[in-house]
């Protein structure tokens, strides 16, 4: 699913106006029924014994389309004998055109309660059980709110009413970072988007704004979606499940590839035993994992099925290993930052004959000598946390300047960067960015990274590109994330129980 900007949605709705066609004022009611449905369908207002209304569903309009959106699910609300009030910010003199039918069609509606806010002390008494509806502004707002609106978003927050933005919570920017936006910004439990989901909503430091976001499809041309080119995406299953490889009857072990996985030092076994069952657990042929030679007797007794080669230091990895009949390496998990794992690291990357997938202390030890970035082989995957990305690539003002920096590493060391986290981001050479819908806070646990890096082992060795194994690995890491969660909860869930969910997660995206 392609992530357009601001402009994009614009041309994207005037090509649907055009190329359907439809008058932009039914556009603007489909839309606005879209949200109605939602509205009714998730909440509720209260009432007496005798069941008369006790609260109000708060309609704050602009004079924007995104005004108009909110006029429509207003009337919408009163044709269903809800208990509504429309409060109409008047921070300009004119409105839009279909604002204006929208207001006319509204006016004439069924107990309709309709009132201008002209000053702050039209503003309305908001009580904790009504519910907001927030329509002031839409996406396409650039610069701070001031005044009036201001007062009016200002007192929506400070309520402790449930808030439902529409499009957007009015007040923030779509593409450019909230950090530097000085005015004010509605802060919404729920925002309902059109078709498809906004840049903003997939950084973190937006998510006090925009809350849970939905997506509801209006019917936007499919055809301008096709033809129109975007470096953001949000990975969705239509995405993955192609990319998935289906097994030929007369296969053996050997069809699906040798992995490598370099991991552990004394303490850090745990991290080598996760990344190499979730290797084996993502489909590779054959497992050869490389630890110190304290963990031998750790390894042969948590997973059997695994080749285990030690090296000839107790506690640390340290001697070179000759690694041309691997078809994947993956080195980091628990490795330890040793002067001589350093130097080990060193002579691994200038030696690899196939792109290799760094993560965890391996991704320090780089950060920490940035020259030897220029001997990474093409296609590497590196796998971050933010601290980790931070010593690799430097520090970023925000979000979205992160996001650039990310973009050009992929491009300057023709690598891939998984970045983990809420909607991880996979940056390519190319300059897209792919941002994935899986995953939940459950996942926020010791090893979980170690068990993404297993994954990205496991499929890489079976022949998948480094990009298929990118999209490929953290979409089915988080989906089995997901089905954990949904089986046992976030709070109880370690990383063992998403590597026993990943064979149900295969199933899944190839049951569908």
């Amino acid at each position: 699913m392609k992530i357009f900007n601001t402009n994009q949605i614009k041309d994207l709705d005037a090509y649907t106006i055009e190329h359907e066609p439809i008058t932009s004022f039914h556009l603007m009611e489909r839309a606005a029924g879209k949200c109605f449905e939602w509205i009714d369908n998730h909440t509720g207002l209260s009432k007496d014994s005798k069941g008369h209304y006790t609260s109000r569903y708060i309609v704050f309009c602009g004079c924007g389309n995104n005004g108009g959106d909110g006029l429509i699910i207003a009337r919408m609300l009163a044709a269903k004998d809800k208990s509504v009030e429309v409060y109409f910010v008047r921070y300009s003199d004119t409105s839009s055109e279909d604002n204006k039918t929208a207001e006319t069609l509204y006016r004439r509606a069924k107990s309709r309660k309709f009132f201008d806010i002209k000053t702050e002390n039209d503003i309305p008494k908001i009580n904790p059980d009504d519910v907001i509806i927030d329509a002031i502004f839409g996406s396409g707002l650039n610069k701070p709110v001031e005044g009036l609106a201001k007062s009016v978003i200002d007192s929506i927050n400070s309520s402790k009413a449930k808030v439902i933005s529409i499009d957007v919570p009015s007040g923030m920017f779509c593409d450019e970072c909230s950090i530097n936006n000085k005015g004010s910004v509605v802060r919404a439990n729920t925002t309902l988007t059109f078709e498809l989901p906004k840049l903003c909503f997939l950084f973190p430091e937006n998510f006090e704004y925009f809350g849970n976001w939905n997506v509801l499809r209006i019917g936007l041309s499919y055809e301008y979606s096709v033809q129109t080119s975007s470096k953001n995406i949000y990975l969705t299953e239509e995405i993955i499940q192609p990319l998935i490889r289906h097994r030929k009857p007369f296969a053996h072990k050997g069809d699906y590839g040798h992995a490598l996985v370099i991991a552990g030092s004394y303490g850090k076994m745990g991290a080598a035993v996760l990344a190499s069952t979730a290797c084996l657990r993502a489909g590779a042929g054959l497992l050869t994992t490389y630890i110190p030679a304290c963990g031998y007797d750790i390894m042969q007794t948590s997973l059997p099925e695994a080749m285990v080669e030690t090296d000839s230091v107790n506690e640390i990895i340290y001697n070179q290993i000759n690694t041309e009949k691997y078809d994947s390496i993956a080195v980091g998990p628990g490795i330890g930052k040793h002067e001589a794992t350093e130097h080990f690291l060193k002579v691994l990357i200038q030696q690899s004959h196939i792109p290799l997938i760094i993560d965890a202390d391996a991704i320090t030890i780089l950060g920490e000598n940035k020259t030897w970035l220029s001997f990474i082989p093409q296609g590497s995957i590196f796998t971050p946390h933010p601290k980790e990305f931070e010593r690799l690539v430097g520090k970023s003002s925000d979000n979205f300047d992160r996001m650039k920096m990310q973009k050009e590493f992929s491009f300057k060391y023709q690598c891939y960067v998984i970045l983990k986290g809420a909607h991880t981001c996979i940056s390519t050479p190319d300059g897209t960015c792919y941002f994935n819908s899986t995953g939940n806070p459950g996942m926020a646990t010791a090893g979980c990274g170690d068990v993404l890096t297993g994954i990205l082992a496991g499929l890489f060795a079976q022949g998948y590109s480094s990009l298929e194994t990118c999209l490929l690995g953290v979409f089915l890491h988080g989906l089995a994330g997901d089905i954990t969660r949904d089986a046992i909860g976030e709070e109880a869930m370690i990383s063992g129980d998403i590597i026993a969910n990943l064979g149900n997660a295969f199933k899944m995206i190839k049951g569908k």
